[in-house]
This record gives C-alpha cells, structure tokens and sequence, in this order.
C-alpha cells in the first residue's frame, strides 16, 4: 500500500475528510437559504436567526445519523437502500 492509502486506510482521517465533506457540502446550502430569508422583503430578520439556530441543531443530528450508518457499512454488515440491515 502506498502512503495515500494507509492514510485513507486510518478511521480518524476517513472520519475527518467525510465531516469536512459534510460540514462544507451543508454549510453552503445553509448559507445560501439564510442570504434569501434575510434579504426577502416578505420575512422578518429574525426568522434567519430561528432558521441558523434550527440548522444547528439538526446538522448535528443528521450527521450522527450518517455515521451510524457509515459505521454500519465499513464493520461489513449489509445496509439495505432503505436503511435495513439484515
């Protein structure tokens, strides 16, 4: 194996680079829907406070949700499209 590899190969590098995928892949969505929310003339500015304060919460539970199941499929049990193992 080369260097790459056995560095690919590390959980706690493959954990990182998916959390960074992850956070930059989210952050820009969240990033994009709160630009519109403050600049909409048709909503209050502080439903973009509500709406950060929201996506806080639910970035944290989603990507737990997404480790889980990440876990699942490295240790080698088959996941199932909807989520079953089995």
């Amino acid at each position: 194996m080369s260097k790459y590899q056995d560095l690919l190969a590390n959980p706690v590098v493959r954990s990182l680079l998916i959390f960074s995928a992850f956070r930059a892949v989210y952050g820009a969505g969240i990033l994009v829907v709160t630009w519109f929310l403050a600049t909409s003339d048709e909503t209050p500015f502080w439903v973009s406070i509500v709406f950060l304060m929201f996506s806080m919460v639910f970035s944290r539970v989603l990507f737990k949700f997404l480790k889980k199941r990440w876990s699942k499929e490295e240790s080698g049990s088959p996941v199932s499209p909807d989520g079953i193992t089995g």
